[in-house]
């Protein structure tokens, strides 16, 4: 890892990655997965560029933290996000339980305030989240929501009509996250390096 705070001079890498949010880093994690399994004589080497002084101070910071279930992205206008968010979802409670970083499992409810919401808003929600393959929702009674079983997530000065209740969506420690996404990037024993404080100004394609 190093800081640079002038012009760095013309060098050549295999990767170049822009940004070292949780997106930077989990593409940095991935190639160096990838590179284990190359022959030692073609070593990759891998750059993560990043602007500010540490990771993921920009929008990864600003984030809700929440695992979402997978409901709110069509299947035919937004597919890849319908699959990734679903399946991503998975992989994510499996990763933060392998690494010991902080998460919930708390389930939300999504709350409908209006009778349009309660007969047309929620059933739509359930349909699209079915199709996405998220099959644990249910729809819940205005009555219903004041059970114990939805205490974690019923906010009681909140006044609905009914809502869908989402099990599997979750919250999860998004600092915890990154610090571990960056330790196993740098125990993988590849050419990878970290520049701090190195802003991108410009690019260009040259040649093939």
């Amino acid at each position: 890892m190093f800081r640079p705070t002038s012009k760095i001079q013309q060098n050549q890498v295999q990767t170049a990655i822009i940004g070292a949010g949780v997106i930077g880093l989990a593409i940095a994690r991935s190639l160096t997965h990838q590179s284990k399994h190359r022959s030692q004589s073609q070593p990759h080497e891998i750059l993560l560029l990043e602007k500010s002084t540490h990771i993921s101070t920009g929008i990864t910071s600003r984030n809700s933290q929440v695992i979402h279930a997978g409901i709110y992205y069509s299947p035919t206008v937004s597919p890849l996000k319908s699959i990734l968010c679903v399946g991503g979802k998975q992989l994510l409670y499996s990763y933060c339980r392998e690494r010991n970083i902080d998460h919930r499992n708390c389930g939300k409810l999504i709350v409908a305030t209006t009778p349009y919401q309660k007969e047309v808003g929620l059933p739509r929600l359930l349909e699209l989240g079915k199709l996405n393959g998220v099959d644990d929702l249910r729809l819940v009674s205005r009555e219903s929501i004041m059970e114990d079983r939805y205490s974690d997530v019923y906010e009681e000065n909140v006044h609905c009509l009914g809502g869908i209740y989402s099990p599997s969506t979750g919250i999860v420690d998004v600092h915890g996250f990154v610090t571990s996404l960056l330790a196993d990037v740098e125990e993988s024993n590849v050419d990878f390096t970290l520049a701090l404080n190195c802003a991108v100004e410009g690019g260009a394609v040259i040649g093939n």
